[in-house]
């Protein structure tokens, strides 16, 4: 096992739940937290707690971005008009790593986020490489001529762990994808409890 594969099963059973849903989870036979100690650990967490755990399941579930990065999704979510909450969300969702995630290109956000790293991206007939890049509505994704049978992404397609969700439209022959609109919170198909109301908390304190 890779050490960033060791490290992002560590999330799962430090954070008490199967972040990404995939069936190798060590949480699905351990579920308690890593260390000597994991077993016994008890105690009522603060509100504090509550809201940093929330915070940590979300900025992990999205590729663990630094805190700064995180942060500033946060600053932009508040800046915009509506429900802050749906905002913080929709600018999540609308990163080009997610974008490639949720359209099956790459099993995980890590290994999105790596083909687009690569090179391997097209957005609207232009290469991107920055993961954070945000989508817009009627975008159009692909994965560029010379990369599209890479086993990676073929597989991945063809992998019945979870599905393509509806605001995306997927072409999976010519490996293109469209963001038909920014989702709504309840629309994500999170394998796992996300409260970004609690995130909201954490960074308004």
């Amino acid at each position: 096992m890779t050490k960033r594969l060791s490290s992002k099963h560590k999330v799962d059973r430090r954070l008490k739940t199967n972040l990404w849903g995939r069936p190798k989870s060590p949480f699905n036979s351990r579920n308690y937290p890593p260390g000597q100690h994991g077993k016994s650990r008890k105690g009522k967490p603060s509100d504090y707690g509550i809201q940093l755990e929330a915070k940590q399941k979300m900025k992990f579930y999205y590729g663990n971005m630094n805190e700064r990065q995180f942060r500033n999704v946060y600053l932009k979510a508040i800046k915009k008009k509506g429900n802050t909450s749906e905002n913080l969300i929709g600018f999540l969702e609308s990163r080009l790593d997610t974008i490639i995630y949720r359209a099956k290109f790459a099993i995980t956000v890590f290994a999105a986020r790596q083909l687009i790293n690569h090179g391997h991206v097209k957005v609207n007939g232009k290469k991107v490489d920055i993961a954070s890049y945000l989508v817009k509505p009627e975008d159009t994704l692909e994965i560029r001529d010379k990369s599209k049978e890479m086993t990676i992404i073929t597989s991945s397609i063809q992998t019945k762990e979870r599905d393509v969700p509806e605001y995306i439209q997927l072409d999976e022959k010519n490996k293109k994808a469209k963001l038909i609109r920014i989702p709504k919170f309840a629309e994500i198909p999170f394998p796992s409890i996300m409260e970004p109301n609690l995130v909201i908390e954490y960074y308004s304190r």
